[in-house]
């Protein structure tokens, strides 16, 4: 007798709280890095990922940038799946690795890119200050949401698990 295609799921699988935070941060992160590659790479043509060379570096930088966010969209769905076909997501967590993800690309992109390594800045031949500030402030606004929904997952993970 063979083995069953997919092991048997226990209906009573308890959450992988930390593995749907960490699964749905990297969605969380590759979404935004979508919005930023298709919205201000492609749609607006505001900048490349790297625009300190030529445009055609910085059209493969964009590719690089594509097909790194790409990857990690897939992988992070197919983990994403296998949480839910074992019945271990948690939902709450998930949504707080969601926007953690979201906000923590966007910082990562304002401060590290945009000011400490300076690859590209969000737009040229205009005062960069009001883009900055809006492009940082709405990360931390999505931060902000992701560790308040974090927070609230734990308060009701621990409050799920009291005997």
């Amino acid at each position: 007798m063979s083995a069953p295609a997919h092991p048997p799921t226990a209906p009573t699988a308890r959450p992988e709280r930390r593995r749907s935070l960490v699964v749905c941060g990297v969605i969380g992160a590759a979404v935004m890095a979508a919005v930023d590659e298709i919205v201000f790479h492609q749609i607006l043509g505001w900048h490349h990922f790297y625009d300190r060379s030529t445009p055609g570096v910085g059209l493969l930088s964009d590719g690089l940038l594509h097909t790194a966010e790409l990857l990690a969209l897939v992988a992070g769905f197919f983990l994403f799946a296998d949480l839910r076909r074992r019945r271990t997501l948690a939902p709450a967590h998930a949504w707080a690795g969601f926007f953690l993800g979201l906000g923590i690309f966007q910082l990562f992109d304002g401060i590290v890119d945009h000011k400490l390594l300076r690859v590209h800045q969000i737009r040229y031949g205009v005062d960069v200050t009001p883009y900055d500030w809006a492009w940082n402030l709405g990360g931390l606004v999505l931060l902000a949401i992701g560790v308040a929904l974090a927070l609230r997952a734990a308060r009701r993970g621990r409050a799920g698990s009291a005997p």
